[in-house]
């Protein structure tokens, strides 16, 4: 007996198998989009740091041209100590606000990646419910395809078996056809 069923079986197998694949790859796209996501925070506390490093260097050089003008022009300690505490002011006041924009940013940035991964750990449960209902279909329809095909399958070799037994007979047939012939002539 041929097995008409083993392409049918395979080729649904690969399917599936393709289908399966597909799905954790997205699973790995989503854990992906999650590290490059905690890795961008985990970076944002260092980027703060040498902003805030930055900031208070450009302090620095203010203070120390204010010390340069206070040591080589005579008289301008008190026009200086003014500016100095103007600049001071106006750095506490723009660090202040540059750790806050961070602390902003930092929890901002925290509610989205709770958000996007309660989101899509949600989308992935529906897609798994909706592939594991595609994969019972799919079963369903190689079983119904691999019944189809048997059944097809027994049609023909029973045809065939027909086919020979007529190919049989018709060649008992014109063996007595030939031997009456024969016999005919012999007479």
């Amino acid at each position: 007996m041929v097995d008409y069923t083993t392409p049918i079986t395979t080729t649904f197998e690969m399917q599936r198998k393709s289908i399966e694949q597909g799905q954790q790859a997205l699973h790995r796209t989503v854990e992906m989009q999650k590290q490059f996501s905690g890795a961008f925070a985990d970076s944002l506390e260092s980027t703060e740091s040498a902003q805030r490093r930055l900031v208070e260097l450009q302090q620095e050089t203010i203070h120390q041209t204010l010390d340069a003008i206070e040591a080589n022009v005579p008289g301008a300690d008190t026009g200086t100590e003014e500016v100095r505490e103007v600049v001071d002011d106006q750095f506490e006041q723009l660090l202040a606000n540059h750790e806050e924009a961070f602390d902003v940013l930092a929890e901002e940035l925290d509610e989205g990646m709770t958000t996007y991964d309660e989101m899509t750990a949600d989308y992935l449960d529906a897609l798994g419910e909706q592939v594991d209902l595609v994969l019972e279909a799919h079963e369903e329809l190689e079983t119904q395809s691999v019944e189809a095909v048997e059944e097809l399958g027994e049609q023909v070799e029973e045809m065939q078996e027909q086919v020979e037994e007529m190919t049989e007979q018709m060649q008992e047939q014109v063996e007595e056809v030939s031997e009456q012939a024969a016999e005919a002539v012999e007479a």
